[in-house]
This record gives structure tokens, sequence and C-alpha cells, in this order.
């Protein structure tokens, strides 16, 4: 049942909406670092609040129980922070190292609980979600041009960096406001938007375009496409660009499949790709090579973060990893272990025990979205969300941009949690 606009239940969709909006305001004076994981901790507050007093509350205002797809993640980052604490004891790293660690887990990976379970227990509804992103599409989309012009009027790449980064995080990036970046490579000008780097902006584009191709409002979702497609464009990323090609169709494909006349006529095409396979990949994979070459440095750069990450973790820490960030050797101009890639990262700081913890949690919600995606616009959402975290997985570290991904975790925890409805209304029936 919806929340009416009086119901105290609906604070929390109000919240969320509201974080949503003020995305480039709070950008503008640094704080979007801070307000990601304000914001999952309030959400989080707002449901054990409610479950502490569901005895004394009335029946239809009782928070739901968790479902099982939450349960999984609250799990599985529950065994990231075990192995945080197992890795710095056996490291001998110290009490003020672990503790400053442990703050770094729940501003990163404890968010992947946080906001699922927020998203599947709280009133927050599906459209505010959308509208949300609408806003900040728009905002954006009415930015691009100076954001564009910027490097050209001979503008600083970097206004300022945030007072704010007191409070701790990555690295200055995070709290700065930037208008463009200059790849080293080429000189030419990328643009990172409301994200630290340019392959960030590209990542949350494709989240923001997931969204707004479900707006149901066909102004707003006009405007949601183009703004996702310019941040996508101009960042320049080639994932960003693979991503925005594949993911949406991929789970678009996905929610047709049980109309039997898609697979009368898929199947013709599939005869012809048969008959044509070996000049298709061949072709497939020229332009693959064509694309890697376009930042050769980058791409030895990551190439070689990833060898020294795996090879330390086989050799030093196979079980629970080293427990914090190392910087590379001159080569990778110093550069984290691990970095531009989150199952190294997870490697070389977690273990294997890291890997699995992530991994099993996003392979259930695989299987659990592709199913729930066959009947639901959530469903589906959800799924093309996942599929995105699964592709940028090799390009991006994921922990780090969990502050800017949280409304695809919401949605995920939406879609968990109509998922498990449905498991037990088959079940009642």
């Amino acid at each position: 049942m919806a929340a009416s606009a009086t119901d105290p239940r609906a604070l929390e969709d109000r919240v969320v909406g509201l974080s949503l909006a003020v995305t480039w305001p709070c950008y503008a004076i640094g704080g979007l670092y801070v307000l990601g994981p304000v914001l999952g901790v309030t959400l989080t507050g707002i449901y054990l609040l409610r479950a502490y007093l569901a005895p004394m509350l009335p029946g239809a205002q009782r928070p739901p129980g968790i479902p099982i797809g939450v349960w999984i993640w609250i799990a599985g980052m529950i065994v990231m922070l075990i192995s945080l604490l197992v890795a710095h004891f056996a490291n001998n790293l110290g009490t003020g190292q672990t503790i400053k660690s442990t703050i770094g887990w729940a501003k990163g990976w404890g968010l992947f609980a946080m906001f699922a379970l927020a998203g599947a227990c709280l009133r927050i509804k599906f459209e505010t979600v959308i509208k949300g992103a609408a806003i900040t599409g728009l905002i954006s989309l009415l930015l691009t041009p100076a954001l564009f012009m910027a490097p050209k009027v001979g503008l600083p790449e970097v206004l300022f960096v945030s007072p704010l980064k007191a409070v701790g995080g990555p690295g200055p990036e995070f709290f700065a406001v930037q208008l463009y970046s200059i790849n080293p490579g080429d000189g030419t000008a990328r643009w990172r938007y409301f994200t630290p780097w340019s392959p960030a902006a590209a990542y949350i584009g494709n989240l923001y375009l997931i969204l707004a191709l479900e707006d149901k409002r066909p102004v707003w979702r006009i405007i949601g496409v183009v703004s996702a497609l310019a941040i996508i464009v101009l960042s320049a990323s080639r994932l960003g660009l693979a991503a925005a090609m594949a993911v949406w169709p991929t789970a678009f494909g996905v929610s047709q499949l049980r109309r039997s006349v898609l697979w009368i006529f898929g199947s013709i095409p599939t005869f012809g790709m048969a008959l044509f396979a070996q000049p298709i990949l061949i072709k497939v994979n020229d332009t693959l090579d064509a694309v890697r070459g376009m930042r050769a440095d980058s791409n030895r750069v990551r190439e070689a973060l990833g060898r020294i990450a795996v090879d330390r973790w086989r050799t030093e820490a196979p079980m629970w990893g080293h427990g914090v960030v190392e910087n590379g050797p001159h080569y990778v101009e110093y550069m984290p272990i691990g970095s531009h890639h989150t199952w190294f990262g997870l490697l070389f700081i977690k273990g294997i025990t890291g890997v699995f913890a992530f991994a099993i949690p996003l392979l259930w919600s695989l299987a659990e979205f592709t199913l729930l995606a066959l009947s639901s616009p959530k469903g589906r959402a959800a799924l093309a969300i996942t599929l995105l975290m699964v592709l940028f997985t090799v390009g991006e570290n994921l922990e780090m941009l969990i502050y800017l991904f949280w409304p695809g975790l919401v949605v995920m925890g939406m879609a968990m949690r109509e998922a498990a409805d449905r498991r037990t209304e088959e079940f009642s029936s």
C-alpha cells in the first residue's frame, strides 16, 4: 500500500527523493562523499528503529521481514568486515589502522547492504527514485554546454577542494569541484560531471540511463536519456560506451523472453550468425584491438596493476588479503595496487574470502532479477543495474563509488522485496 503524503512512514521516501534532487547543489560544496554514507546510515537507522518499535505499532505500520536476497548481501558484507579484521590482525596493522579501515568499510562495502535493506524494507517508491534521478539529469543537461566550453575558454580544471575533505576519504578528488580533466595521453578533454573521475561519470551515467528508460513520463524520459548519453559520451569511457550499448538491451531482451514470437524471430538472426560466425568474430576482435589501442598507456598501467595484485595475493596473503591499500611502483605511476578493478582489489585487500563475499550476492541477484524481469519493470531495472555492476567490476573499484551509485542499490532492494513477496504468494496458493 502506498504511503500517503501525511503518512509518517513516507519520511524515507521524501529523504531519498530530496537526496537525489540535491545531487548538484551538494556536489557544488564538495559534499556528495559525505551525503552517501550519511543517507545509508540514516535509512538503516529508520529501519532499525521501526523494527524495535514494531510490537507497539499497528500491524500495517510494522516493517516487513528482510528478504533472503538482502540477507545474502548483509552476510556477504559482514564477511567482508571479518576478512578486514583478520587481515589487520595477521599483518599487525595496529588498532588505529583497524579502526580507520572499519570506518572505511562502513562508508564502502557496508553501504551495499544498507541501501539494499532500505529499498526492501522501507516505504521508498520506485517512482521517487526515477523522479529524483530525472531532476539530476535535467540539471546535468543544462550544465553540459557550460562544462563543454570550460576547457575551450581556459577555465581551470578544478575550481576548489571542499574543506569537507577533513572528514577523511580516498583522496581530494572526492571533495573537489571539477569542470573537466585533460587526458595526459593525447591532451583531449574529458568530463566528470559530479563524479571523481571520467570513467566513474560513465558508470553513473549508465545508471541514470537505466532509470530514465523506466520513466513513464515521455518528456522526462527523453530528457533523462539525452542527459545520460551526454554524460557517457563526454566521459570518453570505452567501458561506459560498451555498457550503454549492451546493458539495457540485454535486460530488456530478458524481460521479453516469455513472448513466443521473440523466440521465432530471434532464431533467424541466430541461424545467420552461425553461418558467418568466423568473419564476425574476426571483426569483433579487430574492433576490440582498436578500442584497446585508443589509450595504450592506460591499458598498460591497468594490466600491470592487475598482475601485481594477483601475484602478491597468491604469494603473500591468499586467504584474507593484505587488509589495506598499497601504492604500486614507479612503472604503474604509484597508483594503488588493485585499483581500477574490483576483483583484483578484493584479492589484494581481502583475499579469496572477499571475492566470494561479493561474488555470491552478485550471482544471487543476477539469478533472482533474471526471473523477476520476465514480469516486472522493477525486476528489469534491477537486472540492468546488476549487469552494469558486473560489467564495471573490471574497470572500477565499485566500493569507492557506492556513495554515487546508491540509487541502484535501493532499486535492487525493491526488486528483492517484490521477488520475495511473489514467492510467498506462490507458496501460499
